[in-house]
């Protein structure tokens, strides 16, 4: 498995952004595709977006489509989220995850490496 630190959440106001950034370690990072997943308290982990191995193709729940921008630096072992025209019901934990193979999927099971997390707050 791989290790993953998320970083880079906080408090901003609805319209602003946020970058997150998730650091992998223990496994060649390059071979991999990466996911973005996110809970708000009494609710289930949903799928934000996903990238490949390679960064050519991204996949983005429709909630978020044409606001976040998931891309990835292979030679940094590192994967960002970058946020946009934020809205309170983006606030949430926010979960990096690395999947088993290298193609772009937001199937949860399709993930076996996950960071701890980081928390998105977006006030109105």
């Amino acid at each position: 498995q791989v290790q993953l630190v998320e970083s880079g959440g906080g408090l901003v106001q609805a319209g602003g952004s946020l970058r997150l950034s998730c650091a992998a370690s223990g496994r060649t990072f390059s071979r991999y595709s990466m996911g973005w997943f996110r809970q708000a308290p009494g609710k289930e982990r949903e799928f934000v977006t996903a990238i490949n191995w390679g960064g050519a193709v991204t996949y983005y729940a429709d909630s978020v489509k044409g606001r976040f921008t998931i891309s990835r630096d292979n030679a940094k072992n590192t994967v960002y989220l970058e946020m946009n025209s934020l809205k309170p019901e983006d606030t949430a934990v926010y979960y990096c995850a690395c999947g088993k193979d290298g193609d772009v999927t937001r199937w949860y099971d399709a993930y076996d490496s996950w960071g701890h997390g980081t928390q998105v707050t977006v006030s109105s």
